[in-house]
């Protein structure tokens, strides 16, 4: 960005118009190839429905398929839209990121600029990883729980495409929210709101409440699937804890 000391109120709205029609711009550009690439997208997308996904095929479980239907003549066409602009956001999403930074930047010092750099791609990195996660492990097993069972045989199971795309979506919205856990505590802790004390008298507290999150996140009765959830949050809670006593931050 350009120097900003002698722009007007509306110069600098006409930037951030600028900058938005730029993010808009990519995101739907990254969201138009998606749609065209609507086989490779899916085949993503619906993978964990089967016994040969890779989460699967690590624990060895035995061979399944759970077979999704459509019931509104528009449904698919829009979860397909849906879903490419989804994926065009998180492939534009650095892009967005690098432009937001790029028109606040001129107004910070350079120490601020650290700061804001460092929770930038610390905000970034958490939610992907909580996505990833989110994908890869509790979705899959909650998707197998939920999916197959069963409380006689003679009722058979008959999940929609959209049941299965807004779970998938809401889980791994609110997985990359859960992760950014550690940023967090790392603001909290940096204005003086908290400190790695006050988190660690507060564990037990933040146990039972991450066992709600994780009943919340996975709606089942299986035991296992609820502290495969639950671990990973209670691990971002001492991840907190170590990052603000590393800081020595204290309460003012």
């Amino acid at each position: 960005m350009s120097d900003t000391s002698g722009m007007t109120f509306w110069d600098h709205l006409d930037e951030l118009r600028g900058v938005i029609v730029r993010m808009l711009v990519v995101t739907m550009l990254a969201a138009a190839v998606a749609f065209v690439m609507k086989d490779e997208l899916f085949a993503l997308v619906l993978a964990p429905r089967t016994s040969d996904f890779i989460t699967y095929r690590l624990m060895g479980v035995e061979p399944f398929s759970i077979h999704l239907m459509n019931t509104g003549l528009t449904e698919q066409f829009m979860i397909h839209l849906k879903t490419a602009f989804y994926a065009g956001v998180l492939v534009a999403s650095p892009y967005i990121i690098y432009m937001l930074f790029g028109f606040v930047a001129p107004a910070l010092y350079d120490n601020e600029k650290k700061y804001a750099t460092l929770l930038c791609a610390s905000g970034y990195l958490m939610f992907m990883l909580g996505t990833a996660l989110n994908y890869l492990l509790i979705f899959p097993l909650t998707l197998k729980f939920l999916g197959t069972y069963q409380v006689s045989e003679d009722v058979a199971n008959m999940l929609t495409l959209q049941s299965y795309m807004d779970t998938l979506l809401m889980m791994n919205l609110v997985m990359g929210i859960v992760f950014e856990l550690p940023v967090v505590s790392w603001i909290l802790g940096k204005m003086g709101l908290i400190n790695a004390q006050m988190m660690s008298t507060m564990r037990r507290h933040a146990v039972v409440a991450i066992l709600i999150v994780a009943a919340i996140i996975t709606p089942t009765t299986d035991a296992f699937t609820l502290f495969v959830v639950a671990l990973p949050i209670w691990l971002l809670y001492e991840l907190s804890i170590l990052i603000l006593k590393l800081n020595k931050y204290n309460i003012c």
